[in-house]
């Protein structure tokens, strides 16, 4: 009788855990960003008020990529930025450490999660990086809070999804409470988190600039929301939601974004004029809803295509950036693409969804970083021509892509190149990835040119591969 009771009221319980949980999960909503009353020249998370300052202060505009890759991505990231950190700039009195000089970092799913730490706590990061994120087991974790009934009804709501509550995760370990307001703050890389917007495709950074187009207010938004949506992988996590104000704060695009077919400027900023357009209609789009940054650009290199490109281009977008001042460009692209052995050929049955969702990036990536990396190019080289014309100074362009296709030891390749694409790996592999990540960076001839020209500038161009989309 006494086991009877106790099996009604464990089930009772269950059962009356799961009815409030129903009940109660229509009344739970994630979090949606602020309005913005209007459109001020007060400070804000723009790009044309953080960057311009400090690239004129080093003469050298510093642009890093990091990829999609979950935690291999992150850890690469990770040994990149220990190796850029532990090497001086050449001759600099007082001594500056390389990394000091990143004016931007575009990053994707795992990479965002290191670009953004990092843009948060600087140096102070490489005390607890490993411990609060490399080596802890988060896909557990969120797996584990998925399961747990009190979870239940928040991911029974409609407005409540998984991704909102690896949003919560993030900050519990990682960003504790940190808004975009704290990103603005003292001399800090600027940092563009990627995502897709799922109904147009639009590649989309969190940015005060690209909040404007509908209205918000970025200041008050959790960064670990941004990540969460950087890292939204298709099927396996659910979309991040942004709330449209579109129309309530007086917003004019600038007149870069509103160029046309006339102007000559280039389809580039023509077509970003126009999926930007996309965000200011609200009649049609009240609400929007973000994606891995990976299924529109797997290496986070179209943003900083786009801003060279409108600074090449558009004199009035550069906000107070003298390129009379600048000496060189680098282009940092750490590309953590994974290339593991499948059978998929050897089946008449194809791989199923899941496999396809997390596989679509890598298929991708190739493709578009060399078109990206080769128009940035010209782009450059464009400039150069412009101020040499006008007796105003030269320019280098130093680009330097990392990945694993670039280790000569094809044993080590394969092993890279089939680390897995999750958020949670074994020490021994992080510890390579961080090892492997600074190596990387080291043996690269750009790289080296461009400490050859810290240290004499104007020594020569960078030692290029025959094709500039190679590796080196």
């Amino acid at each position: 009788m006494k086991k009877k009771l106790r099996r009604f009221c464990g089930d009772g319980l269950l059962v009356w855990i799961g009815s409030i949980g129903l009940l109660g999960s229509g009344c739970i909503h994630a979090p949606l960003n602020a309005p913005k009353d209007a459109i001020t020249s007060a400070p804000g998370y723009y790009f044309g008020q953080r960057v311009p300052e400090s690239v004129n202060a080093n003469d050298t505009l510093f642009l890093v990529a990091f990829s999609g890759g979950g935690t291999r991505a992150a850890a690469m990231a990770y040994g990149v930025l220990e190796e850029l950190h532990r090497t001086p700039v050449p001759g600099s009195v007082p001594e500056r450490k390389v990394s000091d000089d990143i004016n931007v970092i575009s990053a994707v799913s795992g990479g965002s999660v290191t670009a953004a730490a990092y843009a948060l706590y600087q140096d102070k990061l490489f005390d607890s990086f490993e411990k609060e994120f490399l080596k802890r087991d988060v896909q557990g974790k969120l797996v584990a809070k998925s399961l747990v009934p009190w979870n239940w009804p928040r991911l029974a709501s409609p407005w409540f999804g998984r991704s909102d509550l690896a949003a919560r995760y993030y900050d519990e370990i990682l960003f504790h409470g940190a808004t975009f307001s704290d990103l603005n703050q003292g001399r800090r890389p600027f940092v563009l988190l990627n995502a897709t917007e799922v109904a147009t495709g639009l590649q989309f950074w969190f940015t005060q600039d690209i909040f404007d187009n509908f209205c918000s207010d970025i200041s008050s938004y959790p960064i670990s929301r941004a990540v969460a949506a950087s890292s939204a992988v298709p099927v396996v996590l659910s979309p991040i939601t942004l709330k449209s104000y579109a129309g309530e704060c007086g917003y004019i695009p600038p007149e870069w974004l509103r160029v046309d077919a006339a102007t000559g400027q280039g389809l580039a900023l023509l077509q970003r004029g126009r999926e930007l357009a996309e965000l200011r209609d609200r009649t049609n789009r009240p609400y929007f809803h973000f994606v891995d940054g990976g299924v529109a650009d797997n290496l986070g290199l179209r943003p900083l295509l786009e801003g060279l490109a409108y600074f090449a281009v558009q004199p009035a977008s550069r906000q107070g950036l003298e390129l009379e001042s600048l000496r060189r460009v680098v282009l940092i692209s750490v590309n953590a693409r994974s290339s593991p052995i499948n059978n998929w050929d050897r089946s008449e049955s194809p791989p199923g969804m899941l496999t396809l969702a997390v596989a679509a990036p890598s298929i991708t990536m190739d493709r578009y970083s060399k078109d990206t990396v080769a128009m940035m190019g010209m782009l450059v080289q464009a400039m150069k021509k412009r101020l040499q014309a006008s007796n105003k100074g030269s320019l280098q362009f130093f680009p330097i892509t990392l990945s694993f296709d670039n280790l000569p030891d094809p044993e080590e390749r394969r092993y890279f190149l089939n680390v897995p694409t999750s958020f949670f790996l074994s020490n021994e592999a992080v510890d390579r990835l961080r090892e492997v990540g600074g190596r990387l960076l080291r043996d690269s001839p750009q790289f080296q040119a461009l400490l050859r020209d810290y240290a004499n500038p104007g020594s020569g161009p960078p030692v290029l591969p025959e094709h500039p989309l190679e590796p080196d």
